[in-house]
C-alpha cells in the first residue's frame, strides 16, 4: 500500500515539471518570435513610434530690474538720554509718566529749593559787599572804576603827595640851616612810608577787583544750582523710565528719567561685504514689521561704515525713518530691502518655462519638433519672470507646459491657447 502512495506521488511530481517546461518553452518561443518582428521595423516598435506631447510655448524677454539687497534688523532710537540730577535735594514733584511726550526744556522733576535760595542769597549779599569796597553801585554799574578813582587808593595818593611835598620844604629849609637835619630825615622816612602804604592800596583795590570776578561767578554758580532744581527734558521724545519717587532725596548725578526720540528712528542692520560698492547714502528703502502686516514703511540709507566686519564679512548701515505717526518702536525688528540701481535689457523667462529639481533649473528648448533640456543659471524674480544669468542666447523657443513629460529628445507638438490649457490641466 505504502509502496503504490509512493510511485502515485512521484507520477505527480513528474506531470508538473513536465507542464512547467513545456509552458516555459513555449513562453520563450513567442517572445522569440515577437522579437522578429519588432527588428523587421513593424510600424508599432522603436522611439520614433512614441507619442508626441503637446505642449504651450514661450519666447525669451528682454526686461529691466530694480537691483536690491535684502536687510534685516532693529529699530532704535535716533537718539536718547538718561536724565540725571546735576544738585543733590528732595525730590518735590515728578512731572511725567512712563510714556509721556515730552518737548526739549521742560521740567520733568523738581526738587526742593530752599537751602539753594539761602545760597544765593548768600552769595549775591558777598558781592554787593565787595562791589561797596570798590565803589561800585550794582543796579548802575557792572565794571569797577579805575584804581586811581576809588577811595583808598586816593587817600593813600593824598598822603604820599603831602609827604613829598613836606619833604622839599624841609630840604630848602636844611639848606638854609633853619631846620635841623633829624626833621629832614623824618620827612624822608615820611615819604617813603606813604609810598609804601599808596602801593599796598593799589594791590589792595587789584584783590578786590579779583574777589569781584569770584563773587559774580558764586552768585552765577548759585543761581545755575537754583535753575537745576528744575531738571529739564535735554531732547524731545518719550519718557521710556521714570527712575524717582516725590519725597526721596538724591545726590548730584542720581539718574531722574530716562528719554528716547521716537522721530526720526534708526533701522540698524548689516550687509554682505558684496554689496560694498552697491550701498551708499541716499538710496531709498522698504521695510515691513511684525506689529503692521501688510503695511510697508519707506525710508533712505543715512550711514554706511567704510569698514567691514572680519568675522561676519559684513558692514553696518544705518537707515533713518520717519516716525511722525508713531508706528513704530525702538526694538521692533524689521525686514526690507534696499533698492540699488535699475538694469536693463536683462535676458528673462516666464517662471511656467522652468523645471526645478534638486536644486538644478532647466528649461526644454523646442528644436525641430523636438525638446532639448538645457540648465540655466537664474537671478532675480520680477513679476513672473525670472532673469537668466547663463544657459540660454535669448532666441530660444521653450516649452511652457506639460514640464513633467519632456527630455532631451521627446516628440512635441505645439499647442493652441485652448489645447495647450487643457494639456497643462490634465499634467497637474
Amino acid at each position: 500500500m505504502e509502496l503504490m502512495k509512493s510511485e502515485t506521488t512521484a507520477g505527480q511530481r513528474r506531470n508538473w515539471l513536465l507542464t512547467v517546461v513545456l509552458t516555459f518553452s513555449a513562453a520563450l518561443a513567442a517572445g522569440c518570435g515577437g522579437g522578429g518582428e519588432s527588428s523587421g521595423g513593424g510600424p508599432g516598435g522603436g522611439a520614433a513610434a512614441r507619442a508626441a506631447v503637446s505642449i504651450e510655448t514661450v519666447a525669451p524677454q528682454r526686461i529691466s530690474i530694480q537691483r536690491e539687497v535684502e536687510l534685516a534688523g532693529s529699530l532704535v532710537s535716533s537718539d536718547q538720554a538718561k536724565v540725571s540730577s546735576e544738585v543733590a535735594g528732595v525730590v518735590r514733584q515728578v512731572l511725567v509718566e512712563l510714556g509721556q511726550e515730552v518737548s526739549a526744556g521742560q521740567v520733568v522733576v523738581r526738587l526742593d529749593t530752599k537751602e539753594l535760595e539761602l545760597a544765593l542769597q548768600r552769595a549775591e549779599s558777598q558781592l554787593r559787599q565787595t562791589e561797596a569796597q570798590l565803589g561800585i553801585d550794582g543796579a548802575k554799574d557792572k565794571e569797577p572804576p579805575p584804581d586811581d578813582q576809588i577811595s583808598s587808593v586816593r587817600l593813600a595818593m593824598a598822603n604820599r603827595d603831602d609827604a613829598i611835598a613836606q619833604l622839599r620844604r624841609a630840604e630848602r629849609l636844611r639848606q638854609q640851616n633853619l631846620l635841623p637835619q633829624a626833621d629832614l630825615d623824618t620827612a624822608e622816612t615820611r615819604v617813603k612810608v606813604n609810598e609804601a602804604n599808596y602801593r599796598t592800596a593799589l594791590e589792595s583795590v587789584q584783590s578786590l577787583k579779583a574777589t569781584l570776578e569770584d563773587r559774580r561767578k558764586a552768585v552765577e554758580l548759585a543761581q545755575k544750582k537754583l535753575d537745576d532744581a528744575g531738571i529739564r527734558a535735554p531732547l524731545s521724545g518719550q519718557i521710556s523710565e521714570r527712575l524717582v519717587n516725590q519725597g526721596e532725596f538724591i545726590r548730584e548725578n542720581t539718574p531722574v528719567v530716562s528719554i528716547v526720540k521716537l522721530n526720526p528712528l534708526k533701522l540698524q542692520t548689516s550687509v554682505q561685504e558684496k554689496y560694498a560698492g552697491a550701498v551708499r547714502a541716499g538710496l531709498p528703502v522698504d521695510f515691513t514689521v511684525e506689529s503692521a502686516p501688510g503695511q510697508k514703511f519707506s525710508a533712505k540709507v543715512a550711514f554706511v561704515s567704510p569698514a567691514v566686519d572680519t568675522s561676519t564679512r559684513t558692514f553696518p548701515v544705518e537707515v533713518l525713518v520717519d516716525n511722525a505717526q508713531r508706528l513704530l518702536k525702538p526694538g521692533f525688528f524689521a525686514k526690507g530691502v534696499i533698492y540699488t540701481h535699475r538694469d536693463e535689457d536683462v535676458l528673462a523667462v516666464p517662471e511656467r518655462a522652468i523645471s526645478t529639481l534638486a536644486g538644478v533649473s532647466n528649461v526644454y528648448i523646442v528644436e525641430d519638433g523636438k525638446i532639448r533640456q538645457q540648465a540655466v543659471s537664474l537671478g532675480t524674480r520680477s513679476g513672473g519672470l525670472v532673469e537668466v544669468l547663463d544657459g540660454l542666447q535669448g532666441n530660444e523657443r521653450l516649452a511652457a507646459s506639460n514640464l513633467s513629460m519632456l527630455a532631451t529628445g521627446v516628440p512635441v507638438t505645439v499647442a493652441s491657447a485652448g489645447q495647450g490649457a487643457a494639456g497643462q490641466g490634465g499634467a497637474q
